[in-house]
């Protein structure tokens, strides 16, 4: 499987709708989170993506943060328990410190999610935190 990398303005309508359909289905459907997905980050983030089908079967974001650090989020797979979300994570680390001058790259993680970012190096560098309604807590790695 093919991972696609693109910034926002390379993104056809078709991918574009696919994504926002696949965050909504998994955070705002499966996981209940009453927010706005849509937060303006995404015209200045990279996207990697899988399809499947003509749909986003797994997708992540990242864009720039201070101090030469960037930020995954907006991780999701369709289906779990299949090596997908390993997969993406593994090639998107690629792309993205391929595209991104970077020291460290972060993430916020879903608590019950803390050991499947540590097997890519993520460690904790926060308390837990509630972040709409879900417990969390940042990770960071080296930009290897």
């Amino acid at each position: 499987m093919e991972l696609t990398v693109k910034r926002f303005q390379e993104l056809t309508a078709a991918e574009l709708y696919e994504i926002l359909k696949a965050r909504a289905e998994i955070f705002i459907v499966e996981q209940k989170i009453n927010y706005q997905d849509m937060d303006d980050r995404d015209y200045e983030s990279l996207h990697c993506f899988f399809m499947e089908e003509g749909q986003v079967a797994a997708y992540l974001r990242a864009f720039s943060m201070e101090e030469r650090r960037v930020k995954i989020g907006r991780v999701l797979t369709r289906q779990h328990g299949n090596g997908m979300g390993r997969l993406l994570l593994e090639k998107s680390l690629e792309a993205v410190t391929a595209e991104f001058p970077c020291e460290k790259i972060r993430v916020d993680a879903q608590k019950h999610a803390v050991g499947f970012y540590e097997k890519f190096g993520f460690r904790p560098v926060s308390g837990e935190f509630w972040e709409e309604g879900i417990l969390h807590i940042s990770m960071e790695r080296e930009a290897v």
